[in-house]
């Protein structure tokens, strides 16, 4: 559950017991985990529009002419989806930057599509060096001759081109309002807390929605009722104060613009975009002052809705619910999160979000079609869903409260030792977790197998449990559950030990605890603990084989796995104090610590780097390349900059403490020397770029 440190090892199985004069009672699993939580009033299922289509990293789905949608996918291609059947309406991959969140992320049909088959796009374009841009976003329109099914490239007018100083926070969302007139969404510019402060600065576009005519001028016209329109402003401006608006929608009855904002640290949020509005940042994340005890509220409009950490980690706004499968929603605004994969919905009048369903899905976007039904994009697993009723809606299971005792995961008269059935493991390159030392435990339920992945992951079957205790001095501090339940959805709970270190307690919610000497323990929430446990990484962290790779552990856990583990395909990762060459040591701690976020697919923020170690050096995309983050104050930084840690942000910001800066950037609160001098030493090692 934890960002960060979770090398989780699965607890699971089954085992009976009976006694000689009673009637055997049901078979009880060795290890019982909290119990799938699911409100449920709403389910998702693969959707009849899409089947079994699946999509690489989908950015934007719109519906388009004659009952055709258009899925966007991140790296560059508008996908056409007709009668269960998809093809390619246009590919700009040669001119899109993607990765983290940049590409082509946002589709606009005209409203006049059937006179002039218009689209408009938002992308992120690749440039060549540019002083104080990395990239620049992009709004052009394309023309289709064939009734929508492809658009011609030749055709690009571009309306709109914006210097990006960073590589995050780019919006993407663009709509067409009820009055005619284009909508754009730009995050503030990125890198962290807003440093250029472009979302209050209303004489810039970034941190803004725009309105636009794109027809009634060249490129664009201005609709006179913009807030700005006759100075004060830029005047394409509609609304600011907008951190990362990550889609907005009209709701097709009243003609309301919602809107998700996604936060910093703390809050995430859902707006209703009116004209002229402040929606605070970085004056306030959410509600909530940023950066100060106090702060002037005046001018500045609340959101409808917020959430903290124990919720989720990114929002992704939907749609005001108008079809006719789930009466309940109708008039609601659904949204959901990037982190948790749970959805919500919300009545501006209640301003009451309602949760709707748990899922294992990286909800990048929703959808919404004539009929006024909601569909819910994956990004990681590229399928689509719908959201339909649930077959026997089931209530919330209050869990606050719980003991780890009523679990069986940890025999807590003799928590060192695993309990019946549970075998002890231990990993080649330990995750950094403030100076914790770590038990271990593997069990494999009678009947199943972990799967071993291609690329080494363990995949646990559903059922399982994953079992972490964390020691400072010798003192129990944390126990932590990450459990696939047999509907094979995920979930991570922390459970907070006692000072008489006799029970310990199921946590609701993420906190900080000051220990004695001095140092503190940070519990994560259960959504930080998908920041780091992430789809394609696995999932769990520990568990694959270049960890378990070490002595005669692979041969002595052998018989829980589904096939045999190759040994000399997965050499052991080399830990940061540990035998091998600099760059061994150093690439082994990155694997561990970083490239659960760090690698291609994972939407991790500006995570454009990949520190895999199957990775070649060149392909990590780090040397020499500048850090499209933030150069955490050094001048001329580089990510990587051969025989210069102290010009290199991927150690910079490893000794860094600043919230923003750090890396990794949960639950952890520590420097950790042993890994950074291995990081600064391979960098020192270096001579040139391959």
């Amino acid at each position: 559950m934890t960002a960060r440190g979770f090398a989780f090892f699965v607890v699971l199985g089954i085992v009976g017991f009976a006694c000689s004069d009673d009637p055997e009672p049901p078979a009880q699993p060795a290890c019982r985990p909290p119990p799938r939580t699911s409100v449920a009033p709403v389910a998702l299922a693969p959707s009849p529009v899409f089947g079994d289509l699946v999509f690489t990293n989908p950015s934007e789905i719109v519906e388009g002419p004659g009952g055709r949608f258009y899925v966007l996918e991140q790296k560059g291609i508008v996908v056409a989806v007709a009668n269960g059947q998809r093809a390619n309406a246009l590919d700009i991959t040669s001119k899109v930057t993607s990765g983290g969140e940049a590409g082509l992320l946002g589709i606009a049909v005209d409203p006049a599509f059937a006179q002039n088959g218009f689209i408009y796009l938002h992308f992120n374009q690749i440039i060549e060096e540019k002083p104080d841009a990395v990239f620049q976003t992009v709004i052009a329109r394309y023309e289709s001759k064939d009734g929508g099914a492809t658009f011609d490239a030749a055709t690009e007018k571009r309306l709109l081109v914006v210097d990006q100083p960073y590589a995050n926070h780019n919006g993407g969302k663009m709509a067409f309002g009820p009055d005619g007139f284009l909508y754009i969404a730009l995050g503030d510019g990125g890198s962290g807390g807003d440093p250029q402060g472009n979302a209050q600065n209303k004489d810039v576009i970034l941190g803004k929605i725009l309105r636009i005519d794109p027809k009634g001028g060249d490129p664009y016209a201005i609709p006179p009722g913009n807030p700005f329109a006759a100075g004060g402003g830029r005047p394409e401006v509609y609304a600011y104060g907008l951190r990362n608006p990550w889609k907005m929608s009209f709701d097709r009855l009243t003609g309301d613009l919602w809107a998700a904002d996604v936060g910093q640290r703390s809050y995430e949020e859902v707006n209703k975009i009116v004209l002229g509005g402040n929606y605070g940042w970085n004056i306030r994340e959410g509600k909530h002052c940023y950066n100060a005890a106090t702060c002037s509220t005046e001018g500045l409009i609340d959101p409808i809705a917020e959430y903290g950490r124990a919720d989720g980690l990114s929002v992704s706004g939907g749609y005001v619910y108008r079809g006719t499968k789930i009466p309940a929603l109708v008039g609601k605004f659904i949204y959901g999160d990037f982190g948790s994969g749970q959805i919500w919905a919300v009545d501006e009048g209640q301003g009451v979000p309602s949760l709707l369903v748990k899922s294992n899905a990286k909800i990048s976007t929703f959808a919404q079609d004539s009929e006024g039904e909601v569909y819910v994009a994956d990004y990681v697993g590229g399928k689509i869903s719908a959201l339909v009723p649930a077959a026997e809606p089931a209530p919330e299971i209050a869990l606050t409260g719980a003991k780890l005792s009523e679990t069986g995961c940890v025999d807590l008269a003799n928590p060192r030792e695993a309990p019946s059935r549970l075998v002890a493991y231990s990993v080649a390159s330990p995750l950094w977790s403030d100076g914790a030392d770590k038990e271990r435990f593997l069990f494999v339920p009678d009947g199943k197998k972990v799967g071993v992945l291609p690329d080494g992951d363990l995949d646990i079957p559903p059922g399982s449990v994953a079992v972490k205790t964390f020691l400072i001095d010798g003192r129990r501090i944390e126990t932590r559950l990450f459990v696939r339940y047999e509907d094979a959805s995920w979930a991570g709970y922390s459970y907070e030990w006692s000072d008489d270190q006799k029970e310990a307690t199921l946590l609701a919610d993420g906190k900080t605890k000051e220990l004695p000497g001095g140092k503190s323990w940070t519990f994560p929430s259960r959504a930080d603990c998908f920041a780091c446990h992430t789809p394609v990484a696995g999932f769990t962290l520990g568990l694959e084989a270049r960890q378990l790779n070490t002595a005669d552990q692979l041969d002595r856990l052998a018989s829980l796995f589904d096939q045999p583990i190759a040994k000399e395909a997965f050499p052991p990762l080399r830990a940061a104090d540990g035998e091998g060459t600099d760059e061994e040591r150093a690439r082994g701690y990155l694997h561990a610590n970083c490239s659960h976020c760090h690698r291609a697919g994972s939407g991790a923020g500006a995570a454009t780097i990949d520190l895999r170690i199957d990775r070649s050096f060149a392909d990590t995309r780090t040397c020499n390349v500048a850090p499209q983050a933030g150069d955490v104050g050094v001048a001329d930084a580089k990510i990587f900059t051969p025989g210069a840690p102290e010009k290199s942000t991927l150690a910079l910001r490893m000794r860094s403490l600043d919230p923003i800066a750090r890396m990794p950037n949960v639950a952890t609160r520590v420097v950790d020397d042993r890994g950074v001098a291995a990081v600064e030493a391979w960098i020192r090692s270096v001579g040139a770029c391959p």
